[in-house]
């Protein structure tokens, strides 16, 4: 069973909702796990959900505010990161990755469902 973040865990039923941002009522184009959460890109937004104890809360973001998607593979970790109208995205530094709200880490695995979710995001290609 996949866990949809609008269901409660082992909950077979989704919950009662009237934002379609909490309950979109329909599966993801994309859905790509990441090390520090999961990426679910709907036709409207996206939803990023976060593992374990993250010191970001879960997201939700419409997909107009997206303005860009930078991806980068790493050599060993890489990341995706969603630039979002009023958001102030971190830069990284010469040795290390950026951390904030929007970007999600992933190792060598996960490379091509974080390019899915790029093309996607950017293109509308899923």
């Amino acid at each position: 069973m996949v866990r949809r973040p609008w269901r409660q865990f082992g909950d077979d039923d989704p919950q009662e909702s009237s934002d379609p941002l909490e309950d979109p009522g329909e599966d993801p184009l994309v859905e790509c796990a990441f090390q520090d959460g999961t990426l679910f890109v709907y036709g409207d937004h996206v939803y990023v959900e976060r593992a374990g104890p993250s010191k970001f809360d879960d997201k939700s973001i419409p997909r107009e505010e997206i303005t860009d998607v930078r991806y980068s593979g790493g050599i060993v970790i890489g990341y995706l990161q969603i630039e979002q109208v009023g958001v102030d995205n971190d830069s990284g530094g010469l040795l290390s990755s950026p951390v904030d709200e929007n970007t999600l880490h992933f190792g060598r695995g996960a490379r091509s469902c974080a390019k899915e979710a790029r093309e996607e995001l950017l293109f509308g290609t899923a």
